[in-house]
Order: structure tokens, then C-alpha cells, then sequence
């Protein structure tokens, strides 16, 4: 693929109110704020970098900029959750490219609080649309259940989505919806299970507290 044509997002917009309304992207882990992990690992996924990585932030914009990305705050104060950062950044998106002649395909999200996300999420989110002709692609990852079997549960934050939806995106948001799993089943939709042998199974672990982020650092 050209990822020269995907624009990424790192959603770092919430509230963070289970960590106690600190805003979760700056936190640190082993030493270094969370989202300057999510940046690094995009800029080192496998067959290349997005051709643009940006932060969606509702707050301290000067501090997300200062990494050396665009910091992209909601178009409303109300912290309406993923599908408004998803939204933000396809207008942003437009924006770029009826302005300065840079177009992007594809948006690819991942969120601010799972730093160990993998190097391969960009490609293979990429192979599931291709190979079902979908809209978008959504990243399965494997959970231990109470029972203590394991199964595939969707991470519906960590995605890849063609531009062409922000029209549908806004008509869903317009009409108050916030769900992302009941937008996404308006779309032809690619699961794709990251459960390889090789795939780390703490990949998409993420830290909603304290002290989820320190048992993760301990990981």
C-alpha cells in the first residue's frame, strides 16, 4: 500500500475522568508520555510511516503540538467521545486536501492509552479492506473471559477507514447517535484478528487508571 495516502490520528480527547480528569495522553509510561508512544510506533510501522500522524486533543494543545504533530481539538467542547475524534480528523482531512493539494485515502485511528499497540496495524488493517472491499477495518484482539477461555473481542478504536465515510460519520453524529459499533455496522466492515503466534497478547492492553497504567508498565 502508499501509506503516503493514510493520515493517522492518535484520539487523546476524553476526559480521562477513570484516571481522575488528568488528561490521559500526557501521562507518563516507562518515563515518556503515552501519546509520544503511540506517535513512535506509528512512525515505525511496518512497510513505513503514515503520510501524516496527528493528535486529537481537547486540551494543552501546546504540549501534543510539541511532539512534533498537529493537535486537532473537537468542534465542540462536549467530549463526545471516539466518533467525534474519527470526525475531527476527517475534516481536517478535507481540509488539507481543498487547501493545500494533500490528499489522504485512508484514516487510521489508535488511542492514546494501549502503548504496546502493534508495528503491523496499519498493513494488515489495510489487507483486511482490500481483500473484502470494505469501508472499513477494525482490529480483533483476544480476551481471556470469566470462564477462562479466550475469545476475539473488537478494539473498535484501533481502525482504518476510508475518507469517503465522513459524510455518513456527520448524518450519524448529527442525529445524536455515539455508539462506533452500530456506526460501523452501517459499513461493509473487515474484522481483523490479531492472534498469530507472533502477535504479543498485551498489544492492545490499555490503561483507563492509575493503576491500569502501572501494572502495564510492569508488564
Amino acid at each position: 500500500m502508499n501509506h503516503q495516502s493514510v493520515c493517522a490520528v492518535v484520539l487523546a480527547g476524553g476526559r480521562g475522568a477513570r484516571m481522575g480528569g488528568v488528561d490521559k495522553g500526557l501521562q507518563h509510561f516507562r518515563g515518556r508520555p503515552l501519546v509520544e508512544h503511540a506517535i513512535q510506533r506509528l512512525e515505525i510501522q511496518a512497510g513505513g510511516a503514515p503520510g501524516l500522524i496527528a493528535v486529537n486533543a481537547n486540551r494543552n494543545l501546546p504540549e501534543y503540538e510539541a511532539f512534533g504533530t498537529p493537535a486537532w481539538p473537537d468542534a465542540t467542547d462536549e467530549f463526545a467521545g471516539p466518533l467525534a475524534g474519527f470526525q475531527t480528523a476527517l475534516e481536517h482531512i478535507a481540509a488539507l486536501s481543498s487547501g493545500t493539494g494533500q490528499h489522504f485515502t485512508y484514516l487510521l485511528t489508535t488511542p492514546c492509552d494501549s502503548p504496546l499497540f502493534p508495528l503491523d496495524l496499519l498493513q494488515r488493517l489495510w489487507t483486511g479492506i482490500r481483500e473484502h472491499n470494505t469501508d472499513i477495518a477494525v482490529a480483533l484482539a483476544p480476551e481471556v473471559l470469566a470462564n477462562g477461555q479466550t475469545a476475539l473481542r473488537a478494539q473498535p478504536v484501533f481502525s482504518l477507514m476510508r475518507c469517503s465515510v465522513q459524510s455518513s460519520l456527520q448524518s450519524y453524529l448529527d442525529s445524536g447517535e455515539r455508539k462506533i459499533d452500530t456506526w460501523f455496522q452501517q459499513h461493509p466492515l473487515a474484522r481483523v484478528a490479531f492472534n498469530l503466534p507472533q502477535d504479543d497478547a498485551n498489544a492492545f492492553a490499555n490503561a483507563n487508571t492509575l493503576d491500569e497504567l502501572h501494572t502495564l508498565e510492569r508488564l
